[in-house]
């Protein structure tokens, strides 16, 4: 924890969460920043003195951090697996092309398939000043779903806070106490069936349920405070990333999707076709890791930044203004790694699922490895 504390000095946001002791927080507040080769130092001793273990994983990442931030010469891949556990690689050009063949099928009519889906995406979206309400009114029917898998604890609350001029899309800060404050960020188009997924990701069964329910069952009832802590460069990150990915096919019943879809509808927001929406959306994550080559072509390859807006524009579909924004977040200092938690997470984690309920209990109750996950593919 206090590894992490110090790491989180040094940048603002690397803390996702601490509801630890007050007193280690206290600590590291007082203390001078330091030295980020000697916070790297730190981790290694402290990996070494570790036994193979979760908490072992996480101190790595932190490693792995410590010596980017210390200014070591250290590739992007290199510092993608250090912190997170899984390599990362670009996606081959036929994935996508697959992908646009199969959306142009989805999407017919005139036009080329970006004013196609920008047509569709257009009449389905929901207003920026509407879309918190629409989260709050999804949320009991995502929230009875979870809690039929898992009952939830006691006092779990959720608040939904608009915001605009942010990096990502929407973002669970986890306070502790069993309580979120989920933002969302209102620039960003979105569509009614996108607020369906966001609330799924962002709170029922995804961050806060497996905050929550693990602030319970391991800090509460076990004691294990090293979950008080969220650190933005760790393997924890990727199962959290998955769990929110996935979550929502486990628990969301074809009932609870009727009545979800009538939420909407009452908002005023077009779902005339949601099954069609449904296969829209299930394509259009061929394209998640879009980013993640765009991160690769940055660090990597030498390419400018207008090439990877242009990348991000062509292949994701979007316009230049959404391609800005998806480069900025795989450019962010903070943030550049972690675009391949969203696609590994979710890939892994529906791996290690496999379409068991309980497998996905699991994922929101206990300390699973990355290993685990990886294992779940070989």
């Amino acid at each position: 924890m206090l590894l992490g504390l110090r790491l989180g000095k040094h940048v603002d946001g690397l803390v996702d969460s601490f509801y630890g002791p007050s007193e280690l927080q206290q600590q590291v507040d007082a203390e001078d920043k330091r030295d980020a080769a000697q916070l790297a130092a730190d981790a290694d001793a402290l990996t070494s003195a570790l036994p193979d273990s979760w908490l072992a994983d996480q101190v790595k990442g932190c490693a792995t951090y410590a010596h980017v931030l210390a200014g070591e010469a250290i590739s992007y891949s290199d510092e993608v697996e250090g912190c997170y556990g899984v390599r990362p690689r670009r996606v081959p050009a036929s994935v996508y092309e697959e992908a646009h063949a199969r959306l142009d099928e989805l999407l017919p009519g005139d036009g080329s398939l970006f004013e196609r889906r920008q047509a569709w995406r257009e009449r389905h979206q929901c207003p920026g000043d509407k879309a918190a309400a629409v989260l709050n009114d999804l949320l009991p029917v995502l929230r009875a779903c979870t809690n039929a898998l898992l009952e939830l604890p006691a006092g779990e609350q959720v608040s939904i806070d608009p915001v605009q001029d942010e990096p990502w899309w929407a973002f669970n800060y986890y306070e502790g106490a069993l309580k979120s404050r989920v933002v969302l960020n209102t620039d960003v188009p979105t569509a009614g069936l996108d607020l369906l997924h966001l609330a799924g990701h962002e709170v029922y069964p995804g961050h806060h349920t497996e905050h929550a329910a693990k602030e319970q069952l391991l800090v509460r009832e076990q004691g294990r405070i090293e979950e008080a802590i969220q650190l933005v460069p760790t393997p924890q990150a990727v199962l959290s990333e998955g769990i929110a990915e996935a979550g929502i096919d486990v628990v969301l019943d074809d009932a609870a999707k009727e009545k979800a879809y009538a939420i909407i509808r009452g908002h005023g927001i077009e779902l005339d076709d949601p099954e069609r929406a449904e296969q829209i959306a299930k394509v259009s994550e061929q394209l998640r890791t879009v980013g993640l080559d765009a991160a690769l072509l940055v660090h990597e390859e030498g390419a400018s930044v207008a090439d990877a807006e242009a990348y991000v524009e062509r292949w994701n579909l979007v316009t230049p203004d959404q391609a800005r924004h998806s480069v900025r977040f795989v450019t962010d200092p903070t943030w550049r790694a972690y675009a391949i938690t969203y696609s590994a997470g979710r890939d892994l984690c529906r791996a290690y699922i496999g379409g068991d309920p309980a497998r996905f209990r699991t994922l929101l109750t206990e300390h699973v490895r990355i290993g685990d996950l990886l294992a779940s593919v070989d």
